[in-house]
């Protein structure tokens, strides 16, 4: 059947005709009647609001919730019915938002999330069954320490209404047992009477009914009943100190046990009772964040290359790979760089073939290129010359070391053909790879300072050619697109 609702007939009548669309076209229908099983739509604050709940909040309609009038597009966001939880005894649970959440727009979104869900965020904090605080400020614990001891109050984190309509019921925080510890020799100064000691057992049978659970003969029970001096119920309290009422349990355990059973017994309070001694507040569950395992690169190494330049230019930076790709960590294209190199090239003599690679699949005559001075030397030799020395045949030549050869300074040795210096190069050469290099870094730091793309800067870069003028463009783009959308935020 479809779910009914009543608007509060003071409403203006465009909120009121939004109403109906919203309603009607979720499948709901609106009421000129206050009906039995449904929605009031109310605005809160307001003296209509006040009159139709003396009217209609009944105990004999659980079914009949009063909303704002805001209810139906939260339902509508939600994409759901939102169950009004928040309800105990046909009755909204009032709660009290707490100064220690100073965001004001936190607080608004919190109280209209408690409202949707049937309770009342407007109690004071005396009133309040609920009093929500920043778990995250000292206030938070001062207040749990202080109403711990309150039945009927409860210190919740702004986070627990939200998870109270995810589960779709109000489940408060437990409480957990902790031991209350060590002991201290007491003392008695008045004598005990028969109506102490019975003060003194319906105490321990509150905070400790049950003896296995421990902490009968710790300070803290006995610390915290003399705590209550100023609870004119307990003005019997102030006869003995806390360590003659200790003492006086640790002396006559054995029978004051046997009268505290008796007062369980009748009364059967369940064990972690909120009020009894040794049960604390459960601590919050710390969210637990998963690091995201990093993928190894699973592209296929490139074939290899070989290269008509000379060894010592292997390695330099800014080299120019066989995709057209500068090695590094933008690998930017710089077939626009080596254009406008190509006039100092031509000037110094080299061409793109001293620089750019060959790819595998164009055979190479390696007789064509020059040998490095060690693989000269060891063509050069002969096998014969370095023959091993089999059983107790003469030592090889090359084995024998000349008296010269021991007398020999190390100064005046001859160099040798692997330390001759390598071929230099042609004029220009490494001022071009440099430059090229310079570039390239150039348009990766404006891409990194003003936070656009590498290949944005490049394309920018490779139309005008100056480095000033685009780092000015881009500076300026920047800030117009910061003055633009910070502003909107």
């Amino acid at each position: 059947m479809a779910i009914k609702f009543f608007i509060q007939k003071d409403l203006p009548q465009e909120v009121q005709a939004d109403l109906c669309e919203i309603v009607t076209s979720l499948g709901g229908r609106v009421e000129s009647k206050v009906p039995r099983q449904g929605y009031i739509l109310v605005q809160p604050g307001t003296n209509e609001e006040e009159r139709l709940r003396l009217c209609w909040t009944s105990a004999d309609r659980p079914d009949r919730h009063f909303v704002p009038y805001t209810y139906v597009d939260a339902c509508k966001i939600a994409g759901m019915l939102l169950k009004q939880i928040f309800v105990e005894n046909g009755m909204p649970i009032r709660m009290h938002i707490h100064p220690s959440i100073a965001n004001v727009n936190a607080r608004s979104a919190l109280s209209s999330r408690i409202m949707h869900s049937g309770g009342d965020p407007h109690a004071s904090a005396q009133s309040a069954r609920v009093i929500l605080a920043d778990p995250n400020t000292d206030v938070f614990h001062h207040l749990v320490k202080i109403y711990q001891s309150d039945p009927d109050k409860y210190i919740e984190s702004y986070l627990w209404v939200k998870k109270c309509i995810e589960k779709g019921t109000v489940v408060y925080t437990p409480l957990v047992y902790k031991n209350p510890g060590g002991r201290r020799p007491g003392e008695e100064r008045t004598q005990f009477t028969d109506e102490d000691e019975e003060h003194l057992c319906n105490w321990i049978a509150a905070k400790i009914p049950y003896k296995e659970t421990g902490g009968r003969t710790g300070n803290r029970l006995y610390q915290q009943l003399c705590e209550q001096t100023n609870d004119p119920e307990f003005a019997w309290v102030t006869r003995h100190t806390w360590q003659s009422w200790r003492e006086r349990y640790k002396k006559n355990s054995s029978r004051l046990d046997t009268t505290i059973a008796g007062i369980v017994e009748r009364k059967r309070p369940a064990q972690g009772e909120k009020g009894q001694y040794g049960y604390v507040r459960q601590a919050e569950e710390k969210v637990k964040r998963t690091r995201k395992k990093r993928t190894k690169n699973t592209e296929q190494p490139p074939r290899h290359v070989e290269y008509t330049a000379v060894d010592s230019l292997v390695g330099l930076p800014g080299l120019a790979m066989p995709n057209g790709e500068v090695p590094g960590p933008s690998g930017m294209h710089i077939h626009q760089s080596f254009q406008e190199q190509s006039s100092n090239m031509e000037t110094t003599g080299i061409g793109y073939s001293v620089i750019l690679p060959i790819p595998a699949s164009t055979p190479l005559d390696r007789s064509s290129v020059r040998k490095s001075p060690a693989e000269e030397e060891m063509d050069d030799m002969d096998d014969s010359e370095w023959a091993v020395r089999v059983g107790d045949a003469p030592l090889p030549t090359w084995g024998k070391r000349k008296a010269s050869e021991e007398m020999e300074s190390p100064f005046n040795k001859r160099a040798r053909p692997n330390d001759e210096a390598p071929a230099s190069l042609p004029p220009g050469t490494l001022d071009a790879i440099v430059n090229m290099h310079v570039i390239d870094q150039s348009i990766r730091d404006i891409a990194r300072d003003f936070r656009f793309t590498v290949e944005e800067v490049q394309e920018y870069y490779d139309k005008c050619g100056e480095m000033g003028r685009t780092r000015l463009l881009f500076q300026r783009m920047r800030e117009e697109l910061v003055a633009k959308f910070c502003e909107d935020m």
